[in-house]
């Protein structure tokens, strides 16, 4: 009876360890507190997969705490770092083709972006990512808008002439300044002060961080996204594409059940984000400004002279990926 105990506890010992051996743990890395919609995104498919018994969890590193909020792309080409939500135009420097889901004129709207986000164009990137062993699991493009501080709302063009603004992005910048506009280049987190003190009139940035940074306390006037917008900034969630093959056949379902379900919830924050910035807005009473379809094609335009020749002229096959995006309507 001895001898038979034992081999059933060295059994069980075995399949204990086996069982442990098969269980994975990811490691998400991401910029954002808790409770950006970003790090939202990442919980719901950690949750998910969790829930599916897969043997897989997936730790999440918020607020920079494993990797600084530009350095996560390298460590995820690398296998260094299992995933990240991340605005892929970071790693422009790596890949100039990134820096077209910045691009201003490309996105009218969240429902456009998604479609974008389905489209040749994004296949023609994930082409290029996974050449760095890279891939997506979640679409997603948060949208921005205009501020002015004690002088007209913009909206088109020509209401960006003679203000000092600071943009969201190397290509609106060169737009802006084909507009007429100065630019003063600073990190978001440094909008408030420099329109406090006066060294900018005009910004340029995402919804949450007009919300975030609370700029209604500067900002007289206000151009949220709405049914147009100028600025959409492409922030998927992605992973490295060698550790997701080396998933067992049931994780990678479970991730891929998890990441369909976080992407249109990801799409429904987005839009409910630049709504919550508007009210924000209103409620502090700034004016409140609204861009039209002609404004955004006066952009666009615009756009066609001073962002997109600079961006085809530093990219490879720059001409091609940008008729890809321009023909998704």
């Amino acid at each position: 009876m001895k001898l038979f105990n034992f081999g059933v506890a060295g059994v069980v010992s075995s399949l204990l360890i086996a069982s442990a051996a098969s269980a994975t743990e990811l490691k998400l890395s991401h910029q954002w507190s808790e409770g950006d919609v970003r790090h939202q995104v990442a919980q719901m498919v950690a949750d998910d997969v969790a829930a599916a018994n897969v043997d897989l969890t997936i730790k999440i590193f918020p607020s920079q705490s494993l990797f600084k909020a530009r350095e996560q792309y390298t460590p995820l080409s690398r296998g260094r770092l299992d995933m990240t939500v991340l605005p892929l135009s970071y790693a422009g420097g790596q890949q100039p083709a990134y820096n077209l889901t910045l691009m201003p004129g490309l996105v009218k709207n969240h429902d456009h972006g998604n479609r974008l986000s389905h489209s040749p164009f994004m296949t023609a990137i994930e082409d290029i990512m996974a050449k760095d062993d890279v891939m997506v699991l979640v679409h997603g493009y948060l949208a921005g808008g205009f501020g002015t501080k004690d002088r007209p709302c913009i909206t088109g063009p020509e209401d960006a002439k003679g203000s000092t603004i600071r943009a969201a992005g190397k290509a609106f910048e060169q737009m802006l300044a084909g507009a007429g506009a100065s630019i003063s280049s600073m990190a978001s987190s440094e909008i408030y002060s420099a329109l406090q003190t006066g060294v900018l009139n005009a910004t340029n940035t995402s919804s949450e961080s007009f919300v975030s940074y609370r700029l209604y306390e500067q900002l007289t006037c206000y151009t949220p996204a709405g049914d147009y917008a100028l600025w959409f900034m492409y922030q998927p969630l992605l992973m490295s594409k060698s550790i997701f093959e080396g998933l067992t056949p049931e994780q990678q379902d479970a991730l891929r059940a998890a990441s369909a379900k976080a992407e249109a919830f990801y799409l429904e924050e987005a839009k409910k984000g630049d709504a919550v910035a508007a009210k924000a807005f209103s409620d502090a009473g700034v004016e409140l400004a609204e861009m039209t379809e002609e404004d955004f094609n006066a952009w666009r335009e615009l756009a066609k002279t001073t962002s997109y020749p600079a961006f085809v002229a530093e990219t490879p096959d720059g001409q091609a990926l940008l008729d890809l995006a321009l023909s998704v309507e």
